[in-house]
Formats: C-alpha cells, structure tokens, sequence
C-alpha cells in the first residue's frame, strides 16, 4: 500500500511528527511504501473559494498544491498530522485540506484510507474531541475510510512525547495498516 504523510507541524522535530515517525516505522515494517510531505513548509496559498476549479479542475493557484494533488491520487491512504492549536488543525494543514476543493470529486473517488495523528500539550478530556470530530466528518465527506486516530495529549515537547504512551500506540497503528 501507498502511504501518503501530510505533516502540518511547523517543527520539523515536534511532537506530532515524532508521533508520525512511530508510525511510519510500523508501516514500513509491514510493507508499506511512504512519501511524506512536509506540507508546513510547502508552497501554499489559501483556497479563495472562487469556484474557478469547480471542485474537479485545475486551481487558479500555481504552487505545492498541485504535487500534494498527485501524490495524493496515486496514494491508497493519507495519515494527516497535526499539533493541536486551540483545538483543532493546524493552519498549515488545514490550508491544504480546504485546497481538496479543486479536486473534491477525484479524490472522493478514491476511497482513501485515512489516519488522523495528533499532539497536544494538555491531557484534559476536552482538548481532542473537536479536532478529532472534524477529522471524522471529513473523512464521511470525502469517501475516505476512518483507520485509526493517535489523540496525543499531554505531548507539549518532543521530551514529554518520547515517554508518552502514545507512541507505542502510534507504532502499532502503523503494523496495523
């Protein structure tokens, strides 16, 4: 299987990317092959809403998005990784969310299979559910199929991720898949 890694933090060396990494070297371990897109520090702009793609054309933008885009189609699952920032997304990552706009239809039809990867520096049970519910909604809406979810709290620093439970949760997600 074709797996497909958006990282959204803007740490190269973070949390949530050290959550990813647990999980890559799972997949790996069981045959998958992995592209990772650092998409944090990619190209991109802002999806304008201007309806020019028709959600399945060519957007007006020239930038990174077009390669996320076909790296994306030629995949069979996407593992979105993100900090939490006030309880949701990151920006980075939520901008190249909003740009499937212009490939909406495509991209449904695929039926990806989708993993959501996160890291929060709180570990009360309020600061996940709204992330992890937009994650779940986009997944319904875009045909792809929910295969697991690392809610990664108490994860502020690479220091306190490292002796959390979640990356051995991570690692068995990625043997999982």
């Amino acid at each position: 299987m074709k797996i497909t890694v958006l990282q959204g933090s803007p740490h190269k060396n973070g949390s949530s990317n050290l959550l990813a990494n647990e999980f890559i070297k799972g997949a790996k371990e069981n045959g998958h092959s992995i592209e990772v897109l650092d998409v944090a520090h990619m190209n991109m702009h802002p999806c304008l809403g201007c309806g020019h793609c028709g959600m399945n054309g060519e957007c007006v933008y020239k930038d990174d998005n077009q390669t996320i885009r076909d790296i994306l189609l030629s995949s069979d699952m996407v593992v979105f990784v993100t900090p939490i920032y006030y309880f949701g997304m990151s920006a980075q990552l939520k901008m190249v969310v909003d740009r499937f706009y212009s490939y909406t239809m495509k991209l449904s039809d695929k039926h990806l299979k989708a993993v959501l990867i996160t890291a929060a520096w709180d570990n009360n049970e309020d600061v996940m559910p709204y992330c992890a519910k937009h994650y779940e909604k986009l997944c319904r809406y875009m045909n792809f199929e929910n295969c697991g979810m690392i809610l990664g709290t108490g994860c502020g620093s690479p220091e306190m991720t490292k002796t959390s439970v979640h990356m051995q949760e991570a690692y068995q997600l990625g043997k999982s898949v």
